[in-house]
């Protein structure tokens, strides 16, 4: 009996022990399924140092992380820089809380096709930097507070917009020796329906000075304040005369059937709304110093922005009046 005894306690332990064993593996693999990583092991994306993908070559196109920027190189003294023609709404990034969000419908199409209208017509390439990210994401013609509202992605982004554009200065600056930045919007109906179908030119000048006169605008202290002051001090055309005369930037699309404030036919706004240029003109042009002056285009939609064809027609015009106004005010052809 006693050895009957031993036996069933001696089964009934080492039952014990093999349930535990089986439990402990059981455990042991649940715990696999689910893993568990520590905050302290988790990294976040380090971005490479700007200019990383550099040396930029001609004919080829180049995108910062993500492909939120895009980076055409040129080999005329052009810039074109399309800030808000963007559609792509990543959730990384989450939507700016303040500050204007409306896209500028079809810039990125235009632009592009002005790109390709001034090869054609120059045999040589203008420098291009497009915005694809939506407005909403990141605003690439604000400071980097405002731009990109402290989403390390956005800012990301506005770094490598400004970087290309800072890289193709300085290719113009070293090769040419002068060269303009033109910074491609376009604008709406105003709040009381109204649409101005004229092209606005921001100078840094806003419409309340544009609507002095000629004499009262026409001063060494109003030109030094405008995004073009390295142009005009080449002229040898007054200030008043660069700005909206009959060599003017305004002017020149006005013959070619595009109306703009500011030229001859149009001074000034008239007390209208109008948009003066922003912070890419500021940071891109000549006003605090440097020898490339900028314009913030601001196209209206009907009859400029509409359509693949409206696109062409005005594309067409402004390579012809950038390579005049290049030539009257800097004394040179944009055409190899």
């Amino acid at each position: 009996m006693k050895k009957i005894y031993l036996n069933k306690m001696t089964l009934s332990i080492l039952a014990l022990i093999f349930s535990i064993i089986i439990g402990c593996e059981e455990a042991k693999e649940s715990e696999e399924v689910v893993e568990i990583v520590p905050k302290d092991t988790v990294k976040e994306e380090v971005f490479p140092v700007l200019g990383h993908d550099a040396p930029y070559y001609l004919d080829s196109v180049y995108y910062g992380r993500e492909e939120y920027i895009e980076y055409h190189p040129g080999n005329i003294p052009i810039i074109l820089s399309v800030p808000h023609g963007g559609w792509i709404i990543p959730d990384e990034i989450p939507d700016r809380t303040y500050g204007t969000m409306v896209t500028d419908d079809n810039t990125y199409q235009m632009s592009k096709v002005i790109m390709d209208t001034m090869e054609a017509r120059f045999g040589s390439k203008p420098y291009v930097i497009l915005c694809r990210l939506k407005r909403r994401k990141l605003d690439a013609n604000r400071d980097s507070t405002e731009a990109a509202q402290e989403n390390r992605f956005a800012h990301r982004a506005w770094q490598e917009y400004h970087h290309y554009i800072g890289t193709a200065k300085k290719k113009i600056e070293s090769e040419f020796g002068s060269g303009l930045f033109l910074d491609i919007h376009g604008h709406g109906a105003n709040p009381d329906g109204y649409y101005d179908l004229r092209t606005w030119l921001g100078y840094l000048m806003p419409g309340s000075v544009l609507d002095q006169n000629d004499e009262t605008l026409n001063t060494n202290s109003n030109a030094i304040k405008t995004s073009i002051r390295a142009l005009v001090d080449t002229s040898d055309f007054s200030f008043i005369e660069v700005l909206r005369g009959q060599h003017s930037f305004g002017s020149l699309l006005d013959s070619l059937g595009f109306g703009s404030v500011p030229s001859k036919k149009y001074p000034g706004p008239d007390g209208s709304r109008f948009f003066s240029g922003g912070y890419n003109t500021a940071r891109h042009g000549s006003r605090d110093g440097g020898i490339i002056s900028a314009i913030q285009i601001e196209a209206p939609k009907p009859g400029i922005r509409q359509n693949q064809q409206t696109w062409s027609n005005y594309a067409s015009a402004l390579a012809t009046v950038v390579d005049e106004y290049y030539f009257r005010h800097l004394k040179r052809r944009i055409r190899n």
